[in-house]
């Protein structure tokens, strides 16, 4: 409870209470552009935070993070096209829901339903750090290698599309997190003698190139106005009877989703689709789901902003990114000299429970944000994409130059942005990359000390009880699969030959 108050006395204080609303506004206006998602929307507007405290840097990035899950759901119900992947269930009963003239009570919910799962989700974040933390300090150089290893192997069981493509992606972010100087020896690698790769490849320009820039060219493909429902003030809030039949799902939803987003790879996409096909489970009357069925808008949503609450604890606790968001937030504390872990809760109090008390500020700012400002939302998607990806281009352009004043970054800026777009042509998900690349330098440190404290024998990574427990989970979720494949091929032949 005292780190929890110092919390709120630092995000309370007048600069950063400013750009956490900052944050939630310009973070809503971008992720309601459809296409343009949280990580798109981060990756874009991180360069606003150089040259920010940051305490202050942190929890405005937060906000935007925020501001981007909240505007994706108004995109989705109004024209059908979610603003990004965890709004993909609420297309399905809230674009029904608006044809059928009922557009306001769907975003009502989806606004309301949000913000009590954060809310819940920012509680139980300050409930489950401390017991975790205690938890990770027992961690040593093989026990982080382990989880690293196992966030990888759940990412590319839960990963979408082709394990080969998958797989691909990874090896190309760790190939890239490669770049600079040796971890160790402090020799460069694949710099080729050009002196803006010593220090390697910034995490803002890969993430801006391959989210933003790449989403902002795919996006360009498709020029056309969009039909959009009219929406008024008085028509936003749900009947009676809309509050008995979300009010179970809200709940569902926000607890589900938290534990959802504490597996890597989870997150708030994982967490829609799990509480959407939970809801229709439950239901007495599925048949009513993709038809306009409330509660296949209020239960997703709810689980996909206790999803993105619920990812923040393996980045803070373990500094364990388990999603393209949380990477390039892990990337940021980095570039602010800020090092996630069990440590951080003594050597940066003021951030770790300024994010955690900033998620309860931004959901009020977010509520209060949503509901009235709806009509400027609505306005803004009726204005043609040719008009809209010029500024955010140039703004890129000038995000990436201000880091280093650099001409080669902004460079590096479009040539990722290129790659992006090719990648989402090619069907590759850029997620897995960016998490390699993330990854990549604190997994090699921490095989390379493993290696050190056993005197160059593997077997340390096995003798230590938590390490050889990891490792074991790890190949389990590995292995398992493989199963069912088998099954699935005996069976086909056993058919086979009984034709």
């Amino acid at each position: 409870m005292e780190g929890l108050l110092a919390g709120f006395v630092t995000i309370l204080e007048p600069t950063n209470i400013f750009f956490c609303f900052v944050g939630a506004l310009v973070g809503t206006l971008v992720g309601v552009l459809p296409g343009l998602g949280p990580t798109a929307t981060i990756a874009m507007l991180l360069p606003l935070t150089v040259g920010l405290d940051p305490v202050t840097a942190i929890i405005m990035i937060a906000g935007i993070y925020y501001g981007a899950s909240y505007g994706g759901s108004t995109t989705a119900i109004l024209v059908n096209i979610p603003g990004e992947a965890q709004s993909v269930v609420t297309c399905i009963d809230g674009y029904k829901m608006a044809l059928a003239g009922r557009a306001g009570p769907a975003i009502g919910i989806a606004a309301i339903g949000s913000f009590i799962a954060g809310t819940l989700g920012a509680i139980l974040i300050g409930l489950a750090s401390m017991p975790l933390i205690k938890f990770a300090i027992r961690f040593g150089p093989p026990e982080y290698f382990a989880l690293m290893l196992l966030g990888f192997v759940v990412l590319l069981v839960l990963s979408k599309g082709s394990v080969v493509k998958s797989l691909i992606m990874i090896f190309a972010g760790l190939l890239l997190s490669t770049v600079g100087q040796d971890v160790i020896t402090g020799q460069a690698r694949y710099s080729f003698d050009i002196p803006e790769l010593a220090d390697g490849i910034s995490i803002v320009t890969i993430a801006m190139g391959l989210f933003g820039m790449g989403e902002v060219l795919y996006n360009l493909e498709d020029l056309s106005r969009r039909e959009v429902q009219h929406i008024a003030l008085r028509h936003l809030f749900p009947n009676r009877e809309d509050w008995r039949l979300s009010a179970m799902p809200i709940a569902r939803g926000s607890v589900l989703g938290f534990l959802v987003g504490l597996l890597p790879g989870g997150g708030a996409t994982l967490a829609s689709f799990v509480s959407y096909a939970l809801e229709k489970k439950l239901s007495r009357h599925p048949e009513r789901f993709g038809h306009g069925a409330i509660e296949g808008v209020a239960g997703p949503e709810a689980a996909n902003n206790a999803g993105a609450a619920g990812s923040f604890i393996p980045l803070l606790t373990f500094g364990l990114p388990g999603n393209p968001v949380t990477a390039i937030l892990l990337g940021a504390l980095v570039l602010y000299g800020v090092t996630p872990g069990p440590l951080m809760i003594q050597t940066n109090p003021a951030i770790f429970w300024g994010v955690i008390a900033s998620m309860y500020v931004g959901n009020v700012i977010l509520l209060l944000l949503n509901l009235p400002l709806v009509g400027v939302w609505v306005q803004l998607l009726r204005v043609p994409y040719r008009y809209l990806f010029p500024p955010l281009v140039l703004f890129m352009i000038v995000g990436s130059y201000s880091i280093n004043n650099s001409v080669f970054d902004v460079g590096a800026l479009l040539a990722f942005g290129v790659i992006g777009y090719a990648l989402r042509k090619l069907d590759f998900d850029p997620a897995p990359l960016i998490l390699a690349f993330v990854l990549g330098g604190p997994i090699e440190t921490n095989l390379r000390q493993s290696l050190m404290m056993g005197h160059g024998d593997w077997q340390i990574l096995v003798q230590r009880p938590i390490s050889a427990t990891i490792l074991g989970v790890a190949l389990a979720i590995a292995v398992l699969p493989l199963f069912g494949t088998v099954r699935g091929l005996l069976r086909e032949a056993r058919m086979a030959n009984e034709l």
